[in-house]
């Protein structure tokens, strides 16, 4: 029966391709509906946090890579931290609404209600990508280019996989659970500050809270992008736990929407 459902879970894109193509078209373009600025919104947003933090933290508090990291300007440390989280942020900050504005056809229309979740996961990290490969192809020219920027893409998989399980489950809990919204707006704040993105570990000094920071997954996918990409090394550490969170998270998620969605219809 488990199996059955973590199947229907894992094919729901490619089994319901179409649709799920129809409804990340429209929820990607409906970001822009309406807006003047349209797609530049995509860089000036996340920019100017950038900017705000670089000035905070680098110019205010004198913030400086870790030494192993050289002569590493601290924006590009603090950039390849950030946009990856960006992505993340997104997408659990909206998976609380998701099947609440999606209730008048979850009520009407007979679909694959679990095609939600995916799409809420996909379409921020789509948007966010693009950001992300802009900053990548800036630093393959400043010669930061290797070839373990092959495992790239399997670890943004992996930190989609994780953030898919994360959404599926917030975005159900909050078809019962109403005020999941602003707790999960203050989970994503305090969670951004407890994840080493806007200042390198090293300044937490003692040794025993920086293993702490081992139970925080997105710590492990912040430092092992910076890792790869800024000094060209494998952190294995930090692999072995992404992997196992991450699937964790997706087949956790997945089992759990796929066993309540019946509900979904007599609540909303």
């Amino acid at each position: 029966m488990l199996f059955k459902l973590l199947q229907h879970w894992a094919l729901t894109p490619y089994t319901h391709f179409r649709l799920f193509q129809n409804f990340t078209r429209q929820d990607f373009y409906a970001q822009f509906t309406a807006s003047v600025g349209g797609m530049l919104w995509l860089f000036l947003t996340p920019l100017t946090h950038i900017i705000i933090y670089s000035f905070v933290f680098a110019y205010i508090f004198q913030v400086r890579p870790p030494e192993g990291f050289g002569e590493t300007r601290f924006v590009i440390f603090m950039m390849i931290g950030y946009l990856p989280w960006f992505a993340f942020a997104d997408a659990v900050s909206k998976a609380p609404g998701l099947l609440l504005e999606k209730a008048p056809l979850i009520t009407k229309v007979m679909f694959p209600v679990q095609l939600i979740p995916v799409v809420g996961t996909v379409v921020p990290y789509i948007t966010h990508a693009i950001g992300f490969s802009v900053l990548l192809l800036y630093l393959a020219f400043q010669g930061y280019l290797t070839w373990l920027w092959l495992w790239l893409p399997l670890v943004l998989f992996l930190q989609f996989l994780f953030t898919m399980g994360l959404v599926s489950i917030l975005s159900a809990l909050c078809v019962f659970l109403r005020d999941l919204q602003q707790i999960v707006a203050l989970m994503v704040m305090v969670w951004f500050f407890l994840t080493p993105i806007i200042y390198p570990i090293s300044l937490v000094g003692d040794p025993a809270i920086q293993n702490m920071f081992l139970l925080n997954p997105m710590h492990s996918f912040v430092n092992f992008y910076r890792e790869l990409i800024l000094l060209g090394n494998f952190s294995m550490v930090n692999f072995q736990i992404i992997v196992p969170v991450s699937l964790i998270s997706y087949v956790i998620g997945g089992l759990w929407f796929m066993k309540i969605k019946q509900a979904f219809g007599d609540v909303l």
